[in-house]
């Protein structure tokens, strides 16, 4: 079975309590995140993990705090979810070259992943039979990668203990209507 696990979002600006746009408590999660990541390279599984990249004066920031902005610390994933072969996929027209890489690092300036110009041309070449996902934040980030997920027809879970939100009633209206969609909550 073809597994893509997505790493949504783990970067040291919204996991740490220094982070610019800290989600509260997500400290907790990032060893299970590195768990994740890890096992999944043990099972010959692709990681996507996506990243904000954002320029100084990102149209973003007109709505949120200024954040992983590319090239600062903040925009780094943490260390341990990072692993040993991995390649950048920076959302600009061309080629990239992931030459067999275990984690792409996914380049985005918005809140959903699919605005990557790559991400469809990834998911479509690797044919994946399940997508698991984790990450931050789940009411935001996490919801737009697996509303896309769900439209490609294959099963999709979240992993629980590898989520963090900023808003529990955001949080369950998500899950529920995930539910609802058919995904899988482990």
């Amino acid at each position: 079975m073809k597994i893509v696990y997505f790493d949504v979002d783990t970067q040291l600006d919204f996991l740490l309590p220094s982070g610019a746009l800290y989600v509260p408590d997500a400290e907790h999660i990032i060893s299970n995140i590195a768990r994740l990541n890890h096992k999944a390279a043990t099972e010959g599984a692709l990681v996507i993990s996506t990243m904000d990249a954002h320029t100084e004066d990102d149209p973003e920031f007109s709505t949120w705090p200024h954040h992983c902005v590319k090239g600062c610390l903040g925009q780094r994933k943490a260390a341990s979810t990072l692993l040993d072969s991995f390649a950048v996929v920076q959302n600009v027209p061309g080629t990239f070259a992931w030459c067999g890489a275990a984690q792409l690092l996914l380049e985005k300036q918005t809140v959903d992943c699919f605005t990557n110009q790559h991400l469809a041309g990834i998911l479509k070449e690797w044919q994946a039979d399940k997508y698991v996902v984790y990450g931050v934040v789940t009411e935001i980030c996490v919801k737009n990668a697996v509303k896309g997920l769900l439209t490609l027809g294959k099963p999709v879970e979240i992993v629980l203990d590898a989520v963090q939100h900023l808003n529990p009633t955001q949080r369950d209206a998500f899950l529920n209507e995930f539910r609802a969609a058919g995904g899988i909550l482990i």
